[in-house]
């Protein structure tokens, strides 16, 4: 795995490069990733403003933040990612800001479709979902722990929804979006400090 990991950081952005990039590729009209459409354009528009204005508003928990303030080495976060996905846009924000509380946290984005190999080994449910956060030691030789694709109540909520909807459309998309919204990054916080 270590290869893996090392490739993958090889092969990342750090968290100011990604938005630049999702600010380039929206400027051409297009998303990150390998299939590009008019509507993958639009969710990055999206999450774009999304992530502006989580930069600015998102709130971290005390105790998570005490948490991650007691890291004592080093730790690489890749996170698998990609410019359309709106659950990775909701996180996002959510690890810089951890990043930024403690120097021995090394946040990497990893485009998903360009780092198969890497999104191989962590699928959900046999899905490539994101994001996925994976946290390995400096020399990339131990998983501490991975999280993702979203929060385990989020996950409910898109299940329900799916389920009353009969399949992903208009309305699913709305009400996870409500769903978060309302969460305010909370259910993600939380799980992240059992792990930490």
């Amino acid at each position: 795995m270590k290869a893996i990991y090392q490739n993958a950081y090889n092969n990342s952005l750090s968290y100011d490069d990604y938005l630049k990039l999702i600010d380039e590729k929206i400027a051409q009209k297009l998303s990150t990733g390998h299939e590009q459409s008019e509507l993958l354009t639009d969710f990055t528009k999206l999450n774009r403003a999304r992530m502006k204005r989580l930069d600015k508003t998102q709130q971290i928990l005390p105790e998570l933040e005490a948490a991650v303030k007691q890291i004592n080495q080093k730790q690489v976060w890749l996170v698998l990612t990609e410019s359309w996905c709106g659950d990775a846009a909701q996180h996002l924000p959510v690890f810089n800001k951890l990043r930024a509380m403690n120097p021995l946290i090394d946040l990497r984005l990893v485009l998903r479709d360009d780092n198969d190999e890497l999104m191989q080994k962590y699928l959900t449910n046999g899905g490539r979902s994101i994001p996925k956060l994976i946290v390995v030691s400096e020399n990339m030789d131990t998983e501490i722990f991975n999280w993702g694709p979203r929060p385990a109540l989020a996950q409910v909520e898109v299940k329900r929804l799916l389920d009353q909807e009969s399949g992903f459309n208009d309305t699913v998309k709305e009400g996870i979006q409500l769903w978060y919204n309302n969460d305010k990054g909370i259910s993600t916080q939380k799980e992240l400090m059992e792990l930490l």
